[in-house]
């Protein structure tokens, strides 16, 4: 589905979209009501990923793994917005304004140039799937809509070539959660605790708690290459993540 620049359009309740945005244009997502998690993913094409790696790291070793990689396709994996390779770069836990975010071959994809929230996000949180509902008591002859099945969707809906070089059956990458409020407890509340007093997160401990947005909070991201943006509006409604409401939120592309 093409979606009109400068116009502002709707991530419907429940459900995910995917949206292609070219070098230099940006994405504005819009938490609308305050309460709503986005799980965000962006996926890149192979080719573009592999043609680049030699570029964006230095040194003989990264030239060498790019013509391995290129010699052999056996080797080449997808390439796709990663929060573990982004945590190592910015050495932060999740995005700031002016971090800029990378794939799992460590190539620049988003910068994130505007956060009018708190700046709570989350890059921890798996998105949910099924079986986490099942989890959480749904019975299992009753479908819960999940963040895992409105990737998959939406990206084997695209028209996008670079959704065709995604794999049908593929798990989607850990998602930056947009808005989502996951505070971490240092230390937590064992008694048998781990690290030193330089190092709390040895033993510290998360909780699901709702946004602490206001409604109309944004961020803004700027694409640094042509990519795939997919965004689920989470529809966990058995912890309160979303304050136990889902709701719809929106997007601009400019």
């Amino acid at each position: 589905m093409s979606y009109p620049l400068h116009t502002q359009h709707t991530i419907p309740a429940r459900s995910g979209i995917a949206v292609l945005l070219q070098t230099n244009q940006t994405i504005k997502i819009i938490n609308t009501h305050g309460s709503q998690v986005i799980d965000f993913w962006a996926l890149t094409s192979t080719s573009t990923s592999t043609s680049t790696s030699t570029t964006t790291i230095s040194g003989s070793e990264s030239q060498a793994s790019s013509t391995e990689e290129n010699e052999n396709p056996i080797l080449i994996m997808p390439s796709y917005l990663s929060m573990s390779h982004t945590r190592g770069t910015t050495l932060h836990l999740s995005p700031l304004v002016g971090d800029t975010l990378v794939t799992n071959h460590r190539n620049p994809i988003l910068t994130l140039i505007e956060d009018s929230t708190p700046g709570v996000h989350d890059t921890l949180i798996a998105a949910c799937d099924i079986h986490r509902y099942r989890q959480l008591g749904v019975p299992e002859d009753v479908y819960h809509d999940n963040c895992v099945d409105n990737f998959k969707k939406a990206v084997s809906t695209s028209t996008s070539s670079v959704a065709g070089s995604w794999p049908a059956m593929q798990t989607p990458p850990d998602p930056l959660n947009l808005f989502m409020n996951i505070p971490i407890d240092g230390r937590g509340s064992s008694e048998n605790h781990a690290g030193d007093d330089e190092n709390v997160t040895a033993g510290a401990t998360i909780r699901f708690e709702k946004p602490v947005c206001s409604k109309g909070d944004y961020v803004v991201f700027k694409a640094l290459t042509t990519c795939l943006v997919v965004m689920s509006a989470c529809p966990q409604d058995l912890v309160k993540v979303n304050d136990m409401l889902p709701t719809e939120a929106h997007f601009v592309v400019d």
